[in-house]
């Protein structure tokens, strides 16, 4: 099974023409989603239950004292692997657009696709910006806090918000988490959605997610925003709304594609 990184199947990297699209496109793109999710919600939410559950999990195993600083920079970066937990949802809103059947099993005949290879070299990209920001994100807490580890979650917590170094800590650790999501946004918002269409090949569509950026910038970065207040909101209780905003979510990402690529 080749691999098409650089290219589709017969070898020609293609260019598929992206449209500008308006904020105001934004609404009916949610609408579309929400539609989707709704022809049968039962089955996405137990589709992406699993994204919730190792929310929970990974709470869980942060919790001890030694791993309290990467606590929040692996949930927060756990968004950043959402595109992956949504290519189900893709395939079942492309199917609903063809009139063919949308019964949750065939959310799993992604595996099928012969864009598989290039799909998952998009997959090890993501999980690689994901290594990366928490790599960043533990050596900056140890520039400003050394090695030693907090002795309770109540001191990890006093030590971040009530000193010089926590606030430091605060602002240059949210700010290079923004350019970590932004660097996934701009290279993935339409990349599996596009390989699932047409097998392009992986760069094609992480150029064509770049290209979609450039020509629409305030509209992804609204989109981008959208997204991270909806896991945001669904990730309070613990997680678990998150059942319901990864499929809205991930179909819109759907309806988004189609209206930005021709």
């Amino acid at each position: 099974m080749a691999y098409h990184v650089l290219a589709g199947p017969d070898d020609r990297i293609a260019h598929p023409a992206v449209r500008k699209i308006h904020i105001r496109d934004l609404p009916a793109v949610l609408r579309a989603g929400l539609d989707d999710f709704l022809q049968k919600p039962s089955h996405y939410i137990f589709l992406t239950l699993i994204y919730p559950i190792v929310g929970v999990l990974l709470a869980l195993w942060t919790s001890g004292n030694n791993l309290l600083p990467v606590l929040y920079p692996l949930i927060s970066g756990f968004a950043l692997l959402g595109p992956i937990a949504a290519i189900g949802l893709y395939e079942i809103s492309r199917r609903r657009e063809l009139g063919l059947d949308t019964s949750w099993r065939h959310a799993l005949e992604v595996r099928h696709s012969p864009a598989l290879p290039s799909i998952i070299t998009v997959g090890i990209w993501l999980f690689v910006l994901f290594y990366l920001w928490l790599a960043t994100a533990q050596t900056l807490y140890q520039s400003l806090f050394g090695l030693s580890a907090p002795d309770s979650l109540w001191g990890f917590v006093e030590r971040v918000m009530t000193t010089p170094e926590g606030r430091m800590l605060i602002v240059w650790g949210n700010l290079i988490g923004f350019v970590f999501a932004l660097i996934t946004l701009a290279t993935t918002v339409v990349a599996f959605p596009l390989l699932l269409d047409r097998d392009v090949g992986a760069f094609p569509a992480i150029a064509t997610s770049v290209r979609v950026f450039a020509a629409n910038p305030a509209p992804i970065l609204l989109w981008g925003l959208i997204v991270a207040m909806a896991l945001l909101i669904g990730s309070i209780p613990l997680f678990v709304g998150l059942a319901v905003v990864i499929p809205v979510l991930g179909h819109a990402t759907w309806h988004l594609y189609r209206k930005v690529v021709v």
